[in-house]
């Protein structure tokens, strides 16, 4: 796909967007059809054609013979996630982004001090020792580690976010042996020195 059509692509994607939150559609309503979206974008029908097919491969939206397009279960697919990408056009919605990733993390940090699970954090400090991970690995280990089931979901989805924005180097994560000071700082539950090494490696540090 050239620039230029992933351009019309794009600008086709934010606009159901708008036109869903505007409208405050939910699972069943109409969305515009393939005409009315080429002649209020003033884009070829071909182009929104291939928009509302990838939409309903990904099983966010169906085209119901005779009667039109329609939107699907949210409950069961990722479209606000997926269409949600589009707020990193935003600045500020970057910078919020990225804090509440490290709010998360340093929760769950806590979470994990406050526990006395000694042997599982020996076993992620030899898993860490014995082969390369990226900072993304190592945290959601940890994320697993502290044990509370909601605060590791809304991470997890945050960090698909995170992924478009974040520039950090990983290399320097693993270089500077940062998890491995990590674990023993928090099997010494040396609390200061916890939040330490994290803030040298948390994202805000990181982002260009």
């Amino acid at each position: 796909m050239s620039t230029a059509q992933s351009k019309v692509y794009i600008e086709i994607l934010r606009y159901i967007r708008a036109f869903i939150a505007e409208k405050q559609l939910s699972y069943g309503d109409k969305i515009p059809s393939e005409r009315e979206l080429a002649e209020k974008l003033k884009v070829g029908r071909s182009s929104v054609r291939e928009a509302l097919r990838a939409l309903e491969l990904l099983g966010m939206i169906e085209t119901r013979r005779g009667e039109g397009t329609f939107l699907k279960d949210f409950r069961e697919h990722n479209l606000i996630e997926l269409l949600g990408t589009f707020i990193l056009e935003d600045t500020k919605a970057i910078d919020d982004i990225i804090e509440m990733n490290n709010l998360l993390e340093r929760n769950a940090l806590q979470l994990i001090l406050s526990n006395d699970d000694h042997e599982t954090l020996h076993l992620l400090g030899d898993k860490i020792h014995n082969r390369v991970m990226s900072r993304y690995e190592f945290m959601k280990e940890l994320m697993v580690l502290a044990n509370n089931h909601l605060l590791y979901r809304i991470w997890n989805v945050l960090n698909e976010y995170v992924y478009f924005v974040h520039k950090g180097n990983d290399e320097s994560f693993y270089k500077k042996n940062h998890g491995e000071k990590l674990i023993n700082a928090l099997l010494e539950k040396d609390q200061a020195e916890v939040y330490r090494i994290y803030e040298s490696v948390s994202l805000k540090e990181n982002v260009e």
